[in-house]
């Protein structure tokens, strides 16, 4: 009896341990307008603070764009729902520049390109799920 509760208690700790492996999450940008400036990366692991409040950000990123693209690689996140948030930043100000109408005139463009119409995307419509295998996302410029 002893040794079959052993052996039950061993497999229960090996699937926990597998459903909470770390991910590696590569991250593809693409479609810029040009080489300059930076692209700044916001990842949010959390609701609150996306997609655009940098304090509360779970990592930031500022890349170099190299013909019309970037990439990135981030390792060993723990398994859930991260959202990402970028922007070409060509004019180098670190902000979002808009016409007078408020209209973004530099690129960006969140996980999973979700559609756009008045307001930046929710959080869950943003959101990519890690479980512990590596994976590789594409976010487009618009």
């Amino acid at each position: 009896m002893t040794f079959l509760t052993l052996l039950f208690s061993l497999l229960l700790s090996g699937l926990h341990t597998s459903q909470n492996q770390a991910s590696d999450l590569h991250v593809q940008i693409g479609e810029t307008r040009s080489d300059r400036g930076k692209i700044l990366v916001l990842v949010f692991d959390q609701e609150e603070g996306f997609p655009d409040q940098v304090d509360k950000a779970f990592r930031k990123f500022a890349l170099s764009p190299q013909n019309g693209k970037a990439e990135l690689t981030l390792s060993n996140l723990p398994p859930g729902k991260y959202a990402f948030t970028v922007l070409h930043d060509e004019d180098g100000d670190e902000k979002m520049a808009t016409n007078f109408l408020g209209i973004p005139t530099e690129k960006y463009g969140f996980s999973n390109n979700p559609r756009i119409y008045f307001s930046p995307p929710s959080f869950e419509s943003a959101a990519v799920a890690l479980d512990g295998k590596p994976k590789t996302i594409q976010i487009k410029l618009r």
